[in-house]
C-alpha cells in the first residue's frame, strides 16, 4: 500500500520488555534530527481509542477471548483511519507501541483463537497496511513480570503460562516475517538497545 513518504514503525513485546522507554527514545532521536513524528500507542489512540483502552484494561467482569479480540480490532480500525494514516501521508514517522501482532501473539497464541481468522480480521481493521518495521523486545517471563511490579491490569494478571505462551508468538512471528520484524534481547542495557534500535530505524 502506498503510505507516501511516511514511515510506520512498531514496537511490540510482552509487559515489562522496556519497549515504551524505546520508543521513546527513538522518537526524541528523529526529532533531533528534524523528522516530524508521531508517537502513538494500542490500544489508546487518542479519542475513542482512550475509552476502548480504559474497557480493555481495567474491566472487571469476565470478558470473552473473542470480545476481547474485537474490542482490540475496533480500536485498531478507529487507529488506521483517523490518526495513522494521515499523518502518514503527512510525510510524518509513526511510532507505534503496540500494533497487529500483538493481537497475533497475545489473541492467537496466548488465548488460542485461529490464527488465520486473526490475521483476516488484522487485514480487515487495518485496510491492509503494514509496518515497515517491526521490533520485538525479548525478554523472559520472570524478569518481565518483576518490571511489571505488583500493580498489574487485567492483561498483565493473565499468569507465566499465558505470557510463555505469548512470548512463544512472538517469536514465531519473527520467524515467518524475517524481513519486516527483528528482535532484540531486552535483557541487554537501556543504552545498548537504543544503539541497535536506531541502526535498524536508520536502515530505512
Amino acid at each position: 500500500m502506498n503510505k507516501d513518504k511516511g514511515l510506520f514503525i512498531t514496537f511490540e513485546g510482552a509487559d515489562g520488555c522496556g519497549k515504551t522507554t524505546q520508543i521513546e527514545l527513538l522518537n526524541k532521536y528523529f526529532l533531533s534530527k528534524g523528522y516530524q513524528t508521531l508517537l502513538t500507542r494500542e490500544p489508546g489512540g487518542k479519542g475513542l481509542g482512550e475509552k476502548l483502552r480504559e474497557i480493555l484494561l481495567n474491566y472487571d467482569g469476565e470478558v470473552s477471548a473473542n470480545c476481547e479480540s474485537f474490542l482490540f480490532l475496533a480500536d485498531r480500525a478507529q487507529h488506521i483511519d483517523c490518526i495513522i494514516k494521515p499523518a502518514l501521508k503527512e510525510g510524518k514517522i509513526v511510532l507505534c507501541d503496540r500494533h497487529t501482532d500483538s493481537t497475533v501473539a497475545y489473541q492467537g497464541y496466548g488465548r488460542g483463537i485461529d490464527l488465520d481468522k486473526i490475521n483476516y480480521l488484522n487485514k480487515l481493521a487495518t485496510s491492509g497496511l503494514k509496518p515497515d518495521l517491526t521490533i520485538i523486545f525479548d525478554i523472559d517471563i520472570e524478569t518481565s513480570m518483576k518490571r511489571v511490579g505488583k500493580e498489574k491490569d487485567r492483561m498483565e494478571s493473565a499468569g507465566n503460562e499465558f505470557f510463555n505462551k505469548v512470548r512463544y508468538g512472538y517469536l514465531e512471528i519473527a520467524k515467518q516475517e524475517p524481513n519486516r520484524v527483528k528482535v532484540i534481547n531486552s535483557a541487554d542495557t537501556i543504552e545498548n538497545i537504543h544503539k541497535q534500535v536506531v541502526e535498524l530505524a536508520e536502515k530505512l
